[in-house]
């Protein structure tokens, strides 16, 4: 097992959230991240050192990391990150582009002048983060973007539901926003909806969310399997 101390997995500090909730969080993001990869062995051991977190802590954090489907049991090989079958791939990405069309359309409603300029410096960022092509950095930005649109549109249960259904694609969208075709693509589209945004066009913006998402799929499906 690799040692994730450089960028995915880091010592948790003490801190006002839950350990469990805590431990969580850096696993999820590792493995969003790419640090921890599909198929890829749990040994707890290796994990409490790099966490700095006893077993019961890490057990109780890998149960519900199980229970969401991110890691799996595997045979004779203990718990492993989930590999995820091209099925559930394309449906993940038919909720996500709902949800995303969703608070989008909720968020205009809602949104104060201010709040609509902070969307777009959002946009800005993320444009950004696709023209440099790195890919922890365009999930950051995204996170950012979309952690600002659903607390405007007063929707944590949609920024919690985007956050598992992106992980779950972790592994495809790895192999796909670092495609140079895709990430001029979706400077495009983000350029789309900073548009509609700033015209307070929520039709629009719900349009531009939604054809993202689908494109994003079909780049992503290419690296699923069957």
């Amino acid at each position: 097992m690799q040692d994730f101390n450089s960028g995915g997995l880091t010592p948790i500090r003490q801190e006002v959230a839950p350990l469990r909730t805590r431990i969580i969080e850096s696993m999820r993001r590792a493995i969003e991240r790419g640090f921890l990869k599909p198929g890829e062995r749990l040994v707890e051991k290796d994990l409490c050192e790099q966490l700095g977190v006893s077993r019961t802590s890490l057990r109780e954090a890998l149960r519900e990391l199980e229970a969401e489907g991110v890691i799996a049991q595997a045979p004779a090989r203990g718990l492993v990150v989930a590999k995820i079958s091209r099925r559930d791939a394309e449906n993940i990405y038919l909720i996500r582009g709902d949800v995303e069309a969703l608070i989008i359309g909720q968020f205009i409603n809602l949104a104060s002048d201010a709040q609509i300029a902070e969307a777009l410096e959002n946009c800005d960022t993320l444009i950004d983060a696709y023209k440099q092509g790195e890919f922890a950095d365009i999930v950051e930005a995204k996170r950012a973007f979309y952690a600002h649109i659903c607390e405007v549109a007063g929707n944590g249960v949609a920024m919690d539901l985007l956050s598992r259904l992106t992980l779950r694609t972790a592994q495809l969208r790895s192999h796909s926003v670092v495609r140079k075709e895709r990430q001029a693509q979706s400077v495009q589209e983000i350029h789309a909806l900073a548009e509609a945004i700033r015209a307070r066009d929520s039709d629009a913006a719900r349009h531009a969310a939604k054809t993202h998402v689908e494109n994003a799929a079909r780049s992503a499906l290419a690296y699923a399997e069957p």
